[in-house]
């Protein structure tokens, strides 16, 4: 399908986007890439693509929260969500897909489904600053750009086969659009047992009960739930582990860091905790 850009994925990746101005094609200038309306939008130093996102930056995730992720994620604590996400991706997408995270992070994902799709390219899109200088480095095949999942995407109509939806929000009419037909939405969302010994223990943030109601009221008009896997293992975490963990997620915007850390000392040198996840793929109608 993409063969002619299999040697060359960055020019491939910048032909997925739009100007998020007036919905034209970009082409790269020097450092920057520009629309033919002249509507121009500069590569930050650490290699993502700058572009408008409002003020979601304000609720984007802090550094200190985008730090925690990442080296938790790196110890591979999440390794059986990341295998099966990249699993899921195998079995519905072509090799040569291209591939939307929509709130990419660190782009830990992305990579993984990226190495399970040899000719495979990815864009990630975030709010967050801090996030998008990880994932702008996050696979070879990957580029990371600053977008709003609430507002319209900076992305061709049609252009991608998948949609990664890990633990962000959905905008169903927008994943639609920039789905090819027949292209699916891969959402990971935790169950109410996620975390729950943690939770209990810590004061974070609990599950909300109505996450699968309204992940179908976001997703019920454009696509069809067509497969549902659930993921579910322990984890024994001492106490650094134990706090990246917490401070990772919404619990970060909420509690202090000092006062985190010591509620996470008061559980010991191993703590075990139940991670359990839904992953769930949806086909575009």
């Amino acid at each position: 399908m993409h063969s002619q850009y299999r040697t060359d994925p960055q020019r491939r990746l910048l032909g997925l986007l739009v100007c998020p101005v007036c919905g034209g094609r970009l082409e790269s200038v020097d450092g920057a890439v520009e629309c033919v309306r002249r509507h121009t939008f500069n590569r930050a130093r650490q290699g993502y693509l700058s572009l408008p996102v409002g003020n979601a930056q304000q609720a984007a995730d802090t550094s200190a929260m985008v730090q925690a992720r990442e080296e938790f994620l790196t110890a591979g604590h999440y390794g059986p969500l990341t295998a099966a996400l990249a699993g899921a991706a195998a079995a519905r997408a072509p090799r040569d897909a291209a591939v939307l995270d929509a709130g990419t992070g660190t782009g830990h994902y992305l990579a993984a489904v990226l190495d399970a799709l040899p000719d495979a390219v990815g864009l990630g899109l975030d709010t967050s600053k801090s996030a998008l200088r990880r994932a702008a480095r996050a696979h070879p095949r990957a580029a990371a750009a600053s977008g709003d999942v609430w507002r319209p995407l900076p992305v061709r109509t049609g252009a991608f086969d998948l949609v990664l939806d890990v633990f962000a929000p959905r905008n169903g009419p927008e994943f639609h659009r920039a789905l090819r037909p027949g292209g699916a939405v891969l959402v990971v969302t935790p169950t109410p047992r996620h975390l729950a010994e943690l939770r209990r223990r810590t004061g974070m943030l609990s599950v909300d009960g109505a996450k699968e109601e309204r992940l179908q009221r976001a997703l019920g008009e454009d696509f069809t739930q067509v497969d549902e896997e659930r993921v579910e293992f322990g984890l024994a975490l001492g106490p650094d582990d134990l706090h990246r963990l917490a401070a990772m997620g919404p619990t970060g915007h909420h509690v202090a860091p000092e006062e985190l850390r010591r509620r996470v000392a008061a559980l010991g040198d191993r703590f075990e905790v139940t991670a359990s996840l839904r992953l769930s793929v949806h086909e575009a109608r």
